[in-house]
């Protein structure tokens, strides 16, 4: 179990096969979501990893694995959150600031109400290897909410949100370094 929204199945899918200078394990790397094991959308693709010998140990990871990790987080509802001002006290979210973006939200109330903002991916991200990164598209929706004095909530508005990044890893100074770019 890798935490409470998803599991990974990594048995053996081959045999070992031993060579003189080493040993070759294939495993399987299937993330599900937690106590529900379903097959996956997804279907893995062979691969080789490039023929090296100056390190003790390499290991590869397939697009599959992210692909399979997405579809697991995504049916869990990992991508999916509330932000309240509970939950974020650096900064107050209400809809008088709203309001000054959005002139329909100044109409709706004189009096400032607190807002709440529903966060969600309304698809499974989709995750792409490159040769040197890796991108992430993600479809979702913000809903924007007015906390009204009896606690009841009014939407606002709804954003659709499409999203595209990338993202290059690079080890500097023996630490695992990452730069994402927004590509849209």
């Amino acid at each position: 179990q890798i935490d409470d929204l998803a599991e990974v199945d990594y048995s053996l899918s081959s045999l070992p096969t031993v060579f003189q200078p080493f040993i070759d394990l294939d495993l399987k790397g299937v993330v599900f979501p937690a106590g529900n094991y379903t097959d996956s959308p997804y279907r893995a693709a062979s691969f080789t990893i490039p023929d090296q010998s100056d390190s003790m140990l390499y290991l590869a990871f397939p697009e599959y694995f992210f692909q399979t990790s997405s579809f697991a987080y995504y049916t869990a509802g990992a991508f999916n959150m509330t932000i309240a001002e509970e939950t974020c006290s650096y900064f107050s979210l209400n809809t008088e600031i709203f309001g000054s973006i959005i002139p329909e939200v100044a109409k709706y109330s004189v009096t400032p109400y607190p807002v709440m903002l529903k966060l969600m991916a309304t698809e499974t991200p989709i995750i792409s290897l490159q040769q040197d990164s890796f991108t992430v598209e993600i479809q979702g929706s913000m809903e924007v909410l007015a906390i009204l004095p009896d606690s009841t909530t009014q939407s606002l508005f709804t954003l659709n949100i499409a999203a595209n990044t990338s993202i290059s890893l690079n080890i500097f100074d023996q630490k695992l370094m990452g730069s994402l770019c927004l590509n849209r």
